[in-house]
C-alpha cells in the first residue's frame, strides 16, 4: 500500500454498500514464486494525483447528486483484481472502462475501470427523475437502459477531472466505454492482474437527514489503474510531482502565434458635438450638424483608451497619426 495522509474524522461517513472506508493491510507477507504485484515501488505521485483529482471530482458530480459535497481521495492500494472483487462482494456493480490513451498515440494504453456501487447509482436514477434518492430494495439483477446512461454520464464526470489532473505528469485522455448491464468486469482484466486502487469517498453536512438515506453519504467512487496499463508512464510516476512544469516549446510557440493573431477593434472619435433636444427632434434629410475637431483626436482600443493623434492621410486614406500614448502602470492591467 502506498501511505498518505488519513482524512480527518470529521470527514468520515458512514459505510456504503459495497463501499465505504475500508481497512487496509499496510503491507502483505511475500509470497516466493509469485510475480510482483506493484513494479514501481512506492506511489506518492499518483497518490498526489489523486488528491488533485479529488478537489476536481466534487463540482463535477455535484450537479448529478443536487447538493454539495466533500471528495477526499483515500491512500491507494494494490491488489490482485480477484482480491477487489472478492473484497466488494456480489452486489450489483457497475464496471465502467475509461480507456486511457497518452496525447497523440494511435492506440489507448490500456483502459482503467471506474467501479460504483449498484445501489449508488440507482439513487442518483432516482434524484434524475425528481426524486429523494432512494434506491430500490432489494438491488435489481442488472441496470436498466436509464441506469446504464447515468453511469456514463458518472464516467464523464470523471474522465475531465482525472485528466486534468493528470496533466502535470502526462497528457493522457481519459475516453468512457460502454459497461455490462449485468454488473460483469470487462473481459481484458484477469483475475491474478495486479491493480492499483485509487477510491474517493464521498460525503456531505447534511447525512442521515431526511426521510430517505443521502445518495452521498459515504459513497465511494474507485478507480482502477491495472499496473500493465502504467507502464507507459512508469518513468513519470515513480519521478518527481510539478505542479508547474516547464511548458512545451512548440506548444508555447503555437500559443504566442495565436495570441498573436488575435484581432482588436480600433477606433477613433473626431468629434463629438453636443445638440439640444429641441432641434434632435426637428432634425431632417439635408441639415447639417457643425463638427469641431480639436488639434488631436483619442484614439481606442475597444472600450480602453490608447492614446492621442493626429488626423491626416496615408497612401490616399483617411489616418491617424499617434502623438502619445496612455501606457498602464499597473502590471495587474
Amino acid at each position: 500500500m502506498v501511505n498518505g495522509p488519513a482524512p480527518r474524522d470529521s470527514d468520515a461517513a458512514p459505510a456504503h454498500a459495497g463501499g465505504g472506508r475500508r481497512a487496509r493491510a499496510v503491507g502483505a507477507a511475500p509470497s516466493f514464486g509469485q510475480p510482483k504485484l506493484n513494479p514501481f515501488g512506492d506511489l506518492p505521485t499518483l497518490q498526489h494525483l489523486s488528491a488533485r483529482a479529488a478537489r476536481l471530482i466534487r463540482p463535477a458530480v455535484e450537479p448529478l447528486l443536487r447538493r454539495e459535497l466533500r471528495c477526499w481521495a483515500e491512500p491507494l492500494a494494490v491488489q490482485r483484481f480477484a482480491d477487489y472483487r472478492a473484497e466488494r462482494g456480489d452486489g450489483l456493480t457497475a464496471w465502467l472502462p475509461l480507456p486511457i490513451a497518452a496525447a497523440g498515440a494511435a492506440e489507448p494504453a490500456g483502459a482503467a475501470l471506474a467501479v460504483l456501487d449498484g445501489g449508488f447509482v440507482l439513487e442518483v436514477l432516482d434524484l434524475f427523475f425528481g426524486g429523494m434518492g432512494a434506491a430500490p430494495r432489494p438491488l435489481p439483477a442488472e441496470f436498466s437502459p436509464a441506469a446504464e446512461a447515468v453511469v456514463e454520464r458518472l464516467g464523464r464526470a470523471l474522465a475531465g477531472p482525472l485528466r486534468t489532473a493528470w496533466e502535470p505528469l502526462a497528457r493522457v485522455d481519459f475516453a468512457v466505454g460502454r459497461m455490462d448491464p449485468g454488473g460483469t468486469p470487462p473481459a481484458g482484466i484477469e483475475a491474478d492482474d495486479a491493480v492499483v486502487v485509487t477510491r474517493f469517498g464521498l460525503g456531505t453536512g447534511d447525512a442521515g437527514q431526511g426521510s430517505t438515506r443521502d445518495a452521498a453519504a459515504g459513497a465511494a467512487l474507485d478507480i482502477l489503474y491495472p499496473v500493465a496499463a502504467l507502464k507507459p508512464f512508469g518513468a513519470a510516476l515513480t519521478g518527481k510531482v510539478v505542479d508547474n512544469p516547464e511548458p512545451d516549446p512548440a506548444w508555447r510557440t503555437a500559443l504566442t502565434r495565436a495570441a498573436m493573431g488575435v484581432g482588436f477593434p480600433v477606433r477613433s472619435v473626431l468629434a463629438e458635438p453636443i445638440v439640444p433636444l429641441s432641434r434632435l427632434m426637428n432634425l431632417q434629410v439635408g441639415d447639417v450638424i457643425p463638427l469641431s475637431i480639436g488639434a488631436t483626436v483619442p484614439v481606442f482600443v475597444g472600450a480602453d483608451r490608447l492614446g492621442e493623434g493626429t488626423v491626416g492621410t496615408s497612401n490616399g486614406r483617411a489616418a491617424v497619426q499617434l502623438t502619445a500614448l496612455n501606457l498602464r502602470q499597473d502590471p495587474d492591467r
